[in-house]
């Protein structure tokens, strides 16, 4: 493994997504358990997404966690989607968190809701008290959430908005084998913001594949700005990156 940083970020680079998942599990878990030593309950942020699941099964499995004084939240979620009810990114989380560990409660996104509304509550139970970690990956756009580059905002003033999502963020949902064809993909999601996620007191940012390896050259080589968002990790005081070979190639090939 390859351990380096550019700016503030640290990143790890693994052989395979096996090692990945595990380098991120332990890390995760040690951020956990840290916070578990210093309060009574650890709220934590997880996104719902393919690259996350050899990341997820080795979190999940860490017995030493208190997961009863786990709060969790989910970053994003699809609005109104009913022609395809189980690509529901509350799905998700329900199949590869919430049904594996007895957190102490799960906050889900209602996919149906009137969308100002359903930011308001949102938004409310964020604010009830500060996130201690982000479990997060980036897009082929470089997104995080679903803050595509064309709605990112590093200085967003409020933490919940709703998102038109971009031809590439849409596409990548097909790539990843979510939806059968673009037009299938909805176009509006709800998406916490870029200052709700970099508030955490700690990010943890998993990144497999080949389709990701410009995303992740221009995270980390390029400039920090909302051309790429997942660049701003760099500027947070506590944010991993770990990827693989083929996410870490374009910049490999380059040395």
């Amino acid at each position: 493994m390859i351990r380096d940083n550019a700016d503030k970020l640290m990143y790890y680079v693994c052989q395979d997504r096996q090692e990945m998942g595990s380098v991120a599990a332990k890390l995760a878990a040690d951020k956990i358990k840290q916070a578990l030593t210093e309060k009574e309950e650890v709220r934590i942020v997880f996104a719902a997404a393919p690259s996350q699941l050899e990341f997820l099964e080795g979190l999940t499995q860490d017995n030493s966690i208190d997961w009863s004084r786990i709060v969790g939240f989910h970053m994003d979620e699809y609005v109104g989607l009913t022609d395809y009810p189980d690509q529901r990114f509350a799905l998700f989380i329900q199949k590869y968190i919430a049904n594996k560990v007895p957190l102490k409660a799960m906050h889900y996104f209602d996919s149906l809701a009137d969308p100002e509304e359903e930011a308001e509550r949102y938004t409310a139970l964020l604010q009830e008290a500060p996130i201690d970690l982000v479990c997060l990956g980036i897009g082929e756009n470089g997104h995080i959430a679903f803050n595509d580059p064309p709605v990112a905002d590093f200085d967003d003033p409020v933490l919940v908005k709703q998102v038109t999502l971009d031809q590439i963020c849409r596409q990548q949902q097909v790539n990843d084998g979510c939806f059968p064809a673009i037009e299938e993909v909805p176009l509006t999601a709800w998406t916490l913001t870029i200052p709700a996620l970099v508030s955490a007191h700690s990010m943890v940012c998993v990144v497999p594949g080949e389709r990701k390896a410009q995303a992740v050259y221009d995270m980390l080589q390029g400039d920090i700005s909302t051309a790429c968002p997942a660049s701003i990790l760099r500027k947070h005081h506590d944010a991993h990156l770990i990827v693989d070979t083929e996410a870490f190639g374009a910049i490999a090939n380059e040395r």
